[in-house]
């Protein structure tokens, strides 16, 4: 539900009634300007900050894989070229 300006100036009215003019305007002044779905809370924000922290280490685990990965690969194509060589020698060696 949104509060327009009228609906506020109603509610305050009435506090004004109730409760008078000094404790009327304290209260008004701990609402916010807008729509309660349009403040974000401090679980709000805390999300946030937890997304961004995820993101971060996606990032980082990925970058480390992606090291991994062209490690082993550049590992075992050495031990591929290795086991060429080896097999090539003990072949001419035997002939």
């Amino acid at each position: 539900m949104t509060i327009s300006e009228t609906t506020r100036r109603e509610m305050h009215a009435r506090l004004v009634d109730v409760l008078g003019t000094e404790a009327a305007d304290t209260l008004m002044e701990y609402l916010p300007p807008v729509g309660w779905a349009d403040v974000a809370t401090k679980h709000d924000l805390d999300r946030f900050a937890t997304k961004e922290d995820l993101e971060k280490f996606n990032s980082h685990v990925s970058d480390q894989l992606n090291q991994q990965t062209r490690t082993l690969l550049l590992g075992s194509a050495a031990m591929m070229a290795a086991t060429v060589s080896a097999v090539s020698a003990l072949v001419s060696v035997s002939h």
